[in-house]
């Protein structure tokens, strides 16, 4: 006989889990099914960095959702730290740095777009002076700065697992195993099949970030979700202080982590689903970051990391019911920032699946927008 499920999750990421949160919260119990492991792609090598007034698309489109899913973040993290696993969730300064005039004018958008938020959000202009009392270690000849406050970051892979331990508490299940195709009954989906059996469903949610490729031919639909490489370099700096925050220049961002590391990010190249750590990438980033700060040529490279992130043509998620489909649902193509949206992204796959409906904020999302 054939395991069921009522929903059974396709993919164990940052999407993927915060949809069986808010099935859980629903009274929902879903089944994840990861191949690799939870987090084990882009979810779990993250920068963990939580901006949701810039981006691709942002302001713009994608603001809204943006802006709503920073709040969930913020609304949710008491109860997922009640799981035990301190993912270090963090309100944070970001120090830009020019040393060319030319270098100003994206400063000043910046300085435009957090002085027109809300409250919790707020920029401050820096001198010289200023700069190199914050950060001595910062190369001289820095002529302005710009300190945002207001973002978060947190750790992207204890996050979800986070999600999971306090999914599975309340009565999920993650099964390790690979998906090989669906069985079918007219415009519903009735099985998942595995590399070893089925499980039987209600409903489906295929989070399969860019590999939404394979489910494509399952369920004969287009879902134009592509990879987009990313790399980074984490480094320990020994005996020197830890930074207190994230300072970018010359291309790079020199991220705050846990464990006093610096996180030297990030690279986006379009390689396929080439996911392998190159000496290309290393030396851009190792460039740009001793440019901005000297110092670093002491530290010690502890890991340098590859992921691929779900990107679509128009740079939105894909969120809501697969075209043609009477329970099969998408929860893909967040690009950069799907550690960002995953909670906006997981309440509204949720609510649909309980319901029946979207939320009208979330209907330019809808998977219908690729049909020709």
């Amino acid at each position: 006989m054939a395991d069921t499920s009522d929903v059974v999750i396709v993919g164990g990421g940052a999407a993927g889990c915060a949809v069986a949160y808010y099935l859980a919260k629903r009274g929902v119990r879903a089944t994840i099914i990861e191949r690799e492991g939870i987090a084990s792609k882009a979810s779990g090598f993250s920068a963990g960095g939580l901006n949701p007034l810039q981006g691709a698309v942002i302001p713009g489109p994608l603001g809204p959702l943006a802006i709503k899913s920073f709040r969930m973040h913020q609304e949710i993290w008491p109860e997922l730290l009640e799981s035990g696993v301190d993912f270090e969730p963090e309100t944070i300064s970001v120090v830009a740095v020019a040393y060319k005039e030319s270098q100003v004018a994206s400063m000043e958008e910046t300085h435009r777009i957090f002085s027109e938020a809300d409250d919790d959000f707020k920029s401050t202009w820096l001198d010289a002076d200023q700069i190199r009392e914050m950060e001595p270690r910062l190369s001289s000849g820095a002529i302005r700065g710009l300190s945002a406050y207001g973002n978060a970051t947190l750790s992207s892979y204890r996050y979800v697992l986070a999600l999971v331990k306090t999914v599975e508490k309340m009565g999920a299940t993650v099964k390790s195993s690979n998906v090989i195709g669906v069985k079918t009954d007219g415009s519903r989906v009735t099985s998942v099949v595995l590399e070893r059996g089925e499980i039987a469903c209600e409903s489906v949610v295929f989070a399969t970030g860019p590999w939404s490729d394979q489910v494509e031919s399952w369920l004969n639909v287009k879902i134009p979700v592509e990879p987009l490489k990313g790399e980074m370099l984490r480094m320990s700096l020994g005996d020197q202080p830890r930074l207190d925050r994230d300072y970018q220049g010359f291309g790079v961002t020199l991220n705050h982590r846990e464990e006093g590391q610096v996180w030297i990010g990030a690279t986006e190249m379009r390689k396929g689903f080439d996911d392998t750590p190159s000496a290309e990438a290393r030396d851009v980033l190792m460039g740009g970051a001793l440019k901005l700060m000297p110092a670093l040529a002491d530290a010690k490279l502890v890991l340098h990391t590859a992921c691929l992130r779900p990107v679509t043509p128009d740079w939105l998620p894909i969120v809501g019911l697969a075209p043609g489909w009477d329970n099969a649902y998408l929860a893909t193509g967040a690009g950069k920032k799907g550690i960002l949206l995953s909670p906006g992204m997981g309440e509204a796959v949720a609510g649909l699946i309980t319901s029946g409906s979207l939320d009208s904020e979330m209907e330019r999302f809808k998977p219908d927008r690729f049909i020709d």
